[in-house]
C-alpha cells in the first residue's frame, strides 16, 4: 500500500514516516508540506491513501481534500492536532471526501494503523453472497422506512437528498454513515444545522419513527433485531469498516416487513453492496447513485454490477423519488 504525508510540521511528518516503517507492507509514496504541493504530487503520482494535515499555509487540507478529489481521487485520512478542536474543518473535508480522521500521535502509533489497515481492507473488501425469500406484502401496520448507506463523500450527498425531507416526512430514515465514533456525534449536530428532520444517534432499543433520522454513531454494526428495534453488534469482526452498511442492510431484510426504500451513496469499496441486494430481493424499492455524481464511484458500481438496484440516479434526484415511490405505494402514507 503506497502511503503520502501531507503536513507543514517536519516533526509530525517525521513521526508519520516512522509510524509507516514499522509496517513492511506499507510504502512511502511521497512528502508534500502544503496543500498546493499535495494537489500537484497526487495529479501525477496518486497512491493508495493520503494523511492530510486539516491546517497548513498555502492551502489547507479541506481544500487539497476538494481538489485531489476532482482531480485524482483516492483515499484520504485526516491526521490533525485536535480533531475534536477542528471538527468543523474535518467535517468540510468529509463532504468532498476524507474517509476519516484521526489525531497526530503523539505517544503510540496502534489508533492509526489500526485505521490504516482498515482503509486497507475497504479498498479490496469482498463479501459472500446470501439469498434472501422475496415478500412484497405491506403490512398497514409498519411505517415506510428508508435505509441509507454511505461512504467518502457522503456527508454532502446526504445533505444534498435530506434537506429535502420536510418536518412532516412520513417515513423513517436509518444511515450509515462510515465515520468513527468519536466523530458521530459531531456529525449528527452538523446534520441537524443543514436539514428539516431532527437527526439523533440510534441508541440500543431505538426504533424507526416517522420524521427521524437515527444515525449509527459507534464502531459496532447497527443491527435490527426480530422486535424490530435497533441494537449495536461487534460482530461480525472482519468487516473491513465498521460500522457497515451491510450488516443493517441485511438485517433489515430479514425483519422488517413493511415498505421499505434503500439507498447506496458514494463511497470507496463494496460495503453495502451486497446488502442492497438482499432488499431488493425482499421487495425493497432500492437506488443507487449515480456514476456521475459520486466523489467515489466504488460502493454503487458494485451494486449496479451486482443488479442490486432498481434504480440508478443522480443525488440531486434521489428525495423526489423517494416522495413519489411513498406516495404510489399501495397503502401511501402522504
Amino acid at each position: 500500500m503506497r502511503i503520502a504525508i501531507v503536513n507543514d510540521m517536519r516533526m509530525a511528518v517525521e513521526a508519520l514516516r516512522r509510524i509507516l516503517a514499522t509496517i513492511p507492507e506499507y510504502d512511502l509514496a511521497w512528502v508534500a508540506y502544503d496543500g498546493e504541493e499535495a494537489v500537484c504530487k497526487c495529479a501525477v503520482d496518486t497512491p493508495d491513501l493520503i494523511l492530510m494535515d486539516v491546517l497548513m499555509p498555502c492551502m489547507d487540507g479541506v481544500e487539497a481534500t476538494r481538489q485531489i478529489m476532482s482531480r485524482s481521487p483516492c483515499a484520504i485520512m485526516m491526521v490533525t492536532a485536535s480533531v475534536n478542536q477542528y471538527a468543523a474543518n474535518v467535517l468540510e473535508a468529509m463532504t468532498y471526501g476524507a474517509l476519516d480522521a484521526i489525531n497526530t500521535p503523539a505517544d503510540g502509533s496502534v489508533g492509526l494503523l489500526k485505521k490504516i489497515a482498515t482503509i486497507a481492507k475497504l479498498i479490496g473488501a469482498s463479501s459472500q453472497r446470501r439469498t434472501l425469500k422475496k415478500s412484497r406484502i405491506f403490512p398497514k401496520l409498519l411505517l415506510p422506512l428508508i435505509v441509507i448507506g454511505a461512504s467518502t463523500g457522503g456527508p454532502q450527498a446526504l445533505v444534498k437528498i435530506l434537506s429535502h425531507f420536510p418536518q412532516d416526512f412520513p417515513a423513517a430514515v436509518v444511515i450509515v454513515q462510515h465515520l468513527d465514533a468519536q466523530f458521530a456525534p459531531g456529525f449528527a449536530a452538523w446534520l441537524n444545522e443543514q436539514i428539516p428532520l431532527a437527526v439523533e444517534i440510534a441508541s440500543t432499543g431505538s426504533t424507526p419513527q416517522v420524521g427521524k433520522i437515527l444515525l449509527a454513531g459507534t464502531n459496532h454494526h447497527l443491527v435490527m433485531g426480530s422486535n424490530l428495534s435497533f441494537s449495536y453488534n461487534e460482530q461480525p469482526l472482519n468487516c473491513p469498516y465498521r460500522p457497515s452498511i451491510d450488516v443493517l442492510f441485511k438485517s433489515v431484510a430479514v425483519h422488517w416487513t413493511g415498505q421499505g426504500i434503500g439507498v447506496l451513496l458514494t463511497g470507496m469499496g463494496r460495503d453495502g453492496a451486497q446488502g442492497l441486494k438482499l432488499l431488493q430481493e425482499a421487495g425493497w424499492h432500492t437506488i443507487a447513485q449515480n456514476r456521475e455524481t459520486c466523489a467515489v464511484y466504488g460502493m454503487p458500481k458494485v451494486a449496479v454490477e451486482l443488479k442490486a438496484a432498481v434504480e440508478v440516479l443522480p443525488v440531486d434526484a434521489i428525495a423526489a423519488v423517494c416522495t413519489k415511490i411513498l406516495r404510489n405505494s399501495p397503502n401511501p402514507p402522504i
